[in-house]
């Protein structure tokens, strides 16, 4: 008999019958199903919150068991905590000393470049139409699976023009969580009903501050359109989050209390912060965020851990926690919707394309090989991208590998831009560097 199916239903029948009061048996079933020692550690962390009833996670935790759709709990408890993280992440080492490359924890894939918005400054603004076809991708998410790969994000272009597709591929891969970064305007009433009824599914929506930000960037209507897909959410139990790009225009407003308060209300469990990067569509340096704008979204994203009912990751200033950039395999890549295999969303380059080759394959491309063998690409947790914070070692790893250029035209390509990059990477480097050499010298002295 298979010792997981019963905890996890011992786990549900908690959660159905009292979730406050049993939360401590739920966390200690959990225990029971991880292998892996510092999952053991995680939980036993997790466990010292849930004691304290004032705490901003224990009440995080609370919402989420008491208001989440049943199924989608259960499917979510099993995919993700156990599939992704105790079951996911020993298979990925397994495969990895077998291959001899990392493989990624989750992979990012667009079904498609098509969009309904055309958003100023959008990272994938700039490739050539295309589509997967529904063979590929359903080839792409069975071989991440027989690696231990249980977590797909979507992206593209816009996911959701694709909806049905992506409906029938999360129900066939049932063992997956499927997350996807929409724009959340053609979230509706049909759509949420099918995602109830497969319980994988959860959405990351795009906004960029208020009312009058969101809609300079991405058009007017906007906001009120992705108000009225999370109260859609919301009212019928679906998970979901915020994914927020930072750039010089509006980084006070999407760190302040007032967005984040607004946004928990309206039922964010998480939040991504993006700092924006000089790719894809309408690239300008001049959008990129201050240094002191980063340092204020490094500090504010801590505060909101620390204090807010919400889940929150800058994916540039976190590097302290993951040991640098994560992605190029390490963590998670890229695969755009023609199909080139890319070490990340912000990093446009391939030798390889998934309608040719096996995703085990991609995972040992020269480009993926190149990256991978300079991780971390600083000593400076807080200086971990190698385009926006060490761009010369991109450019080693395009020329080493032989990558091309994924593109339709070449204006951020780093041949042409290392040079102003560099001033950028210098002037975030001494910011960067004074914070992370007193956090170091506090942590000794503590």
């Amino acid at each position: 008999m298979n010792i997981v199916d019963p905890i996890i239903g011992a786990i549900v029948d908690y959660i159905d019958k009292n979730p406050e009061k049993n939360l401590l048996t739920i966390a200690n079933l959990m225990s029971k199903l991880t292998v892996m020692p510092e999952h053991k550690e995680q939980i036993e962390s997790v466990k010292k919150f849930l004691n304290d009833k004032e705490s901003n996670w224990y009440k995080f935790t609370i919402k989420g068991l008491k208001n989440v759709d049943k199924n989608i709990l259960k499917r979510l408890l099993l995919n993700f905590f156990i599939n992704c993280n105790f079951k996911g992440i020993p298979k990925q080492k397994e495969m990895s000393q077998k291959l001899g490359v990392s493989v990624p924890w989750a992979i990012l894939i667009d079904p498609t470049e098509a969009c309904n918005l055309r958003c100023t400054g959008c990272w994938a603004g700039d490739y050539k139409p295309h589509s997967l076809s529904n063979e590929v991708l359903d080839r792409v998410f069975t071989e991440a699976e027989k690696l231990g790969i249980y977590f797909i994000v979507l992206s593209g272009g816009e996911p959701t023009v694709r909806r049905d597709d992506i409906v029938k591929l999360a129900e066939k891969h049932s063992n997956q969580v499927f997350h996807l970064f929409t724009n959340g305007t053609l979230i509706d009433e049909k759509f949420v009903e099918d995602v109830k009824r497969v319980g994988n599914i959860t959405f990351a929506i795009s906004i960029d501050g208020l009312k009058e930000k969101t809609d300079a960037r991405r058009g007017k209507g906007t906001f009120d359109k992705v108000m009225h897909a999370m109260d859609l959410l919301r009212e019928n139990g679906v998970p979901f989050g915020f994914s927020a790009t930072y750039t010089k225009q509006n980084t006070e407003e999407v760190g302040s209390d007032e967005f984040i308060d607004m946004l928990i209300d309206k039922g964010c469990y998480f939040g991504w912060y993006f700092t924006y990067i000089p790719v894809g569509k309408d690239v300008d340096l001049e959008l990129m965020a201050t240094p002191e704008q980063r340092k204020y979204m490094y500090e504010r994203v801590n505060y909101i851990r620390a204090n807010k009912e919400l889940f929150a990751i800058d994916f540039w200033n976190d590097g302290e926690y993951s040991g640098g950039c994560i992605a190029g395999g390490r963590r998670y890549l890229h695969i755009n919707a023609a199909g080139e295999v890319e070490p990340c969303a912000f990093i446009h380059y391939s030798n390889v394309n998934i309608n040719d080759v096996s995703l085990e394959d991609a995972l040992k491309s020269p480009i993926m090989r190149s990256y991978q063998k300079r991780q971390p690409f600083n000593t400076d947790m807080l200086r971990p991208c190698p385009l926006i914070d060490n761009p010369e070692k991109l450019l080693e790893i395009v020329e080493e590998s032989g990558a091309h250029n994924t593109q339709a035209h070449d204006v951020s390509d780093i041949h042409n831009m290392v040079d102003e990059l560099k001033a950028v990477a210098d002037r975030w480097g001494k910011v960067a560097d004074d914070i992370w050499n007193n956090k170091n010298v506090s942590q000794r002295e503590a």
